[in-house]
């Protein structure tokens, strides 16, 4: 698998940790990361990408990964500036990435969160994306589920990882995805840093997560899809049981969309991306 080059790319009012594979001259292709995950998650979709001829960058968002110190405000040498919505503001980052990186028309990925924020992308700047991705996320409607911030957070608070070795959670994680490449473990270990006694945290802090998931509480997917205008994959992670609640979501958002096609995969995990890389990646580069 090829490495990627680390890179900080200018992202308009800060700038944001990411890893570049310059390839051919292929359709460039945006990849961004879930909720409390980051851009390394991308890396098996990335090099496959990469081979294909495509240029390739995966972006840590703020808080997330290499831009962990990043400020949540637009103007990082006010720290008492107000802090903006996490959604909102990433998108708008994302159409400074790709303005920064001369891209006009790129395909653009996101996971879980990250779906969200590329579908607001997709639908405030119709005129740059030309494919979206939309990895087990962006049909999201955590309102419908959850009347207040609190209701959410008592149900989606990450664990507390008080005490937990990395060489512990590494068993874990591999004896819980057993199918799971070691690169993808260690790209899900990457979510936390180390401390010098082997201790591990989030690189995002709890308050951010927080703030985060209220800015999911209140985004609403549904009137963003008639905004957007570009061919949309809605790929989804099923249980062998069927899609449930999920399919009904999906079903919404197809129809809601003028160009939308689903792509399930039974039995598959949240991390889809992570899981099988090489068919994602295929499903993406058939959007260029």
């Amino acid at each position: 698998m090829e490495s990627p080059e680390l890179i900080t790319v200018d992202a308009g009012p800060v700038g944001l940790g990411a890893r570049s594979w310059k390839a051919g001259s292929g359709r460039p292709v945006l990849l961004v990361h879930g909720l409390s995950s980051n851009a390394r998650l991308w890396d098996g979709v990335g090099s496959h990408l990469a081979a294909t001829g495509h240029p390739v960058v995966a972006v840590d968002l703020r808080g997330h990964g290499t831009s962990a110190p990043v400020s949540d405000t637009d103007d990082e040498d006010d720290l008492d500036a107000p802090a903006v919505d996490a959604t909102q503001a990433a998108a708008r980052d994302l159409a400074n990435v790709c303005a920064s990186l001369g891209w006009r028309d790129p395909v653009v990925a996101g996971q879980s969160w990250g779906g969200n924020v590329v579908l607001q992308l997709a639908a405030d700047r119709p005129d740059l994306v030309h494919g979206l991705a939309l990895v087990d996320g962006g049909w999201l409607h955590l309102g419908d589920q959850f009347p207040t911030l609190d209701d959410a957070w008592g149900v989606l608070a990450p664990p507390r990882f008080d005490g937990m070795t990395a060489d512990r959670l590494r068993g874990m994680l591999t004896s819980g995805h057993s199918g799971w490449e070691p690169w993808a473990i260690d790209a899900t270990l990457a979510n936390l840093r180390e401390d010098d006694d082997g201790l591990v945290s989030p690189w995002l802090s709890r308050e951010r997560h927080r703030a985060i998931v209220g800015s999911m509480l209140r985004h609403q997917p549904r009137k963003l899809y008639p905004l957007v205008r570009c061919p949309v994959l809605l790929l989804a992670a099923v249980s062998e049981q069927g899609p449930g609640r999920k399919g009904e979501l999906l079903a919404e958002a197809a129809a809601g969309l003028a160009h939308a096609e689903v792509v399930e995969f039974r039995g598959g995990d949240h991390d889809l991306h992570a899981q099988y890389p090489e068919r994602v990646a295929d499903l993406i580069g058939g959007l260029a």
